[in-house]
């Protein structure tokens, strides 16, 4: 694992903090929902490979 993907998740966990707090001031509660979601998906979608890249290492540790 990099230590990159690391620092992209702390990117992006500051900007949707920034920005839904800056969204939900201005009374757009619903827009700062969509932003913290779209945020979770992308994180995701860095992190599943990962994740299945270490179920599939703990199936062969496993396997006999």
């Amino acid at each position: 694992m990099d230590i990159q993907i690391v620092f992209k998740i702390a990117a992006v966990g500051i900007l949707v903090t920034i920005l839904g707090q800056v969204l939900k001031h201005s009374g757009r509660e619903e827009q700062a929902f969509l932003l913290g979601l779209a945020g979770l998906i992308i994180v995701l979608s860095w992190v599943v490979p990962y994740i299945v890249e270490l179920f599939e290492s703990v199936e062969t540790f496993f396997s006999f």
